[in-house]
């Protein structure tokens, strides 16, 4: 194995990463967007109205989005041990 396989595996490896945590950050963001929105229209800032939401919009995120994260993750579980089998 020579070094550009190596970059390759940790570019390939990075891309997964970003593309597993994407939806959960997307969807925690717009939350929290749309949370500061509010707060700053209704001068209202209790720490709470931030927090609880986002979780629950996470955990609910994390099950919608859960089968795709396992496929990606198994397709490129399987992909990294073809390389190992072909060392």
């Amino acid at each position: 194995m020579n070094q550009i396989a190596v970059l390759e595996i940790g570019r390939e490896s990075m891309y997964v990463v970003f593309k597993l945590a994407l939806p959960i950050m997307l969807s925690g963001m717009a939350v929290g967007l749309i949370i500061a929105l509010f707060q700053a229209l209704t001068s209202l800032q209790e720490m709470t109205l931030t927090f609880v939401p986002k979780i629950i919009v996470i955990f609910a995120s994390l099950v919608i989005f859960l089968p795709f994260m396992m496929t990606t993750l198994v397709e490129y579980g399987r992909h990294i041990f073809d390389i190992i089998i072909a060392l």
